[in-house]
Order: C-alpha cells, then sequence, then structure tokens
C-alpha cells in the first residue's frame, strides 16, 4: 500500500464513504493531516490501519465512544479493560437477541393469526397495531 493516500482513496481502501472519513477526523477519532500549500492531504498507512479498526470495531457493536476507548488503550491494562469492554457488549448482543426472539414470536403469531381470520373480518395485525 503506498504511504500517500488522498482521502478518496483513503476511504475506498477501507470501504467507507468520504464524509465517513470526515466525520471521523471531526469527531477525533482520525487525524486530519496538513494540507500543503496548494496541494491535496496524503493519508498514511497508519490511517488506513486506524480507519479499519474503527470499521471492524463497529461492525462488532461498539459505539463510537466505546471506540475512542479503545483506541486510547494501551499497557498491561489493556487486555483486562478490553475484555470487560467485550463482555458488555456480549451481554448486550444476548439481550438484542432475546428481544428479537421475542417479536420473531409474535410476528409468526400475528401471521398465523392473519392466515386464519375470517374473509371480510378486520386484520387482527392491524387490529395489533392500532391497540394502545
Amino acid at each position: 500500500m503506498t504511504s500517500a493516500l488522498t482521502i478518496g482513496r483513503l476511504a475506498l481502501a477501507a470501504d467507507v464513504h468520504i464524509e465517513t472519513v470526515r466525520y471521523y477526523q471531526r469527531v477525533g477519532l482520525l487525524r486530519e493531516p496538513e494540507r500543503p500549500l496548494g496541494g491535496v492531504r496524503r493519508y498514511e498507512h497508519q490511517d488506513l490501519a486506524r480507519l479499519q479498526f474503527i470499521r471492524r470495531a463497529k461492525t462488532m457493536g461498539f459505539t463510537l465512544d466505546e471506540i475512542a476507548g479503545l483506541l486510547h488503550l494501551k499497557g498491561k491494562r489493556a487486555c483486562e479493560q478490553t475484555r470487560r469492554m467485550t463482555e458488555h457488549k456480549l451481554l448486550d448482543v444476548r439481550r438484542k437477541l432475546e428481544d428479537l426472539k421475542r417479536l420473531e414470536t409474535e410476528l409468526m403469531q400475528l401471521a398465523d393469526d392473519c392466515a386464519h381470520a375470517p374473509r371480510g373480518e378486520h386484520c387482527p395485525t392491524l387490529n395489533f397495531l392500532h391497540q394502545t
């Protein structure tokens, strides 16, 4: 990989939009290189690596605030702190899976109710959605 990437090439290499790169710069997750007089900002391999780190962490469900914390972890306690954050994220995922399982059951019941509703009667799903 070349060490002189334009913002467009950086975004392409990390599979993000240019505006995403700019946003990460505004919120302090990614550095903004100096612009040479009359020139174009150039990004280094380390910028690409950091952008890919951010993207992978987002894919794992970490928030931008959590990612900022992960980016600052160093030293002997880094793994312990990362493990705690990862376990917390795992609990969140398990809660969401339980919620999705409940939703799946409700949707299957509503679909079944609709399939067996007498013709010309009110739709059970619409009735359910209108409930307060």
